[in-house]
């Protein structure tokens, strides 16, 4: 099991960046699948990007696609999330996740992934 720890959000004006962090401790990260997940207050978590183990191939939610960027660093065990352009519409908190997933896409169900991070509150306003 990963323990996995978050980190970078806060409070942007619409239209401003924030990147998040998650640094992953445990055995063989490399071949565990990365992914970003949200959930505003009365609304279920859903997934925004995923990133799979091996080809770094990449899958994002619709509402985030040419605004949010996931990236892997494997040597220093870290997931990233820059998100760029945001709106008062992605206001929510935000976690990282992990699963084995060798040699299999990664995928954008909260129910694909045993380890969690602890969330971290993005608020965007004016």
């Amino acid at each position: 099991q990963l323990q996995l720890v978050e980190s970078g959000g806060g409070l942007v004006q619409p239209g401003g960046s924030l990147a998040l962090s998650c640094a992953a401790s445990g055995l063989a990260v490399d071949y565990y699948a990365k992914a970003w997940f949200r959930q505003a207050p009365g609304k279920e978590r859903e997934g925004v990007a995923c990133i799979s183990s091996g080809d770094d191939s990449t899958i994002y939610a619709d509402s985030v696609k040419g605004r949010f960027t996931i990236s892997r660093d494997n040597a220093k065990n870290m997931v990233y999330l820059q998100m760029n352009n945001l709106k008062p519409e992605d206001r929510a908190v935000y976690y990282c996740a992990a699963e084995p997933m060798l040699f299999r896409r990664c995928v954008l169900s909260p129910s694909a992934y045993d380890d969690w991070g602890q969330g971290n509150q993005v608020t965007v306003a004016s």
